[in-house]
């Protein structure tokens, strides 16, 4: 699947704030996530990133 900046995603866990839906702000090697819930802003490397998503909404 295709990811693009500003597509929000469902992860498979929840956030710690309870939230499990998160903005794409940067796509390449490396995602960088935002928390819709709560504003915190993860990186993750893509691979890592992938599996971790369940769907895009």
């Amino acid at each position: 699947m295709e990811y693009n900046i500003g597509d929000v995603v469902i992860t498979k866990k929840n956030h710690p704030c309870g939230s499990n839906k998160w903005e794409i702000t940067r796509v390449g090697v490396d995602f960088k996530l935002k928390c819709c819930g709560c504003g915190h802003v993860i990186m993750l490397e893509r691979p890592k990133a992938l599996k971790m998503i369940k769907k895009k909404l």
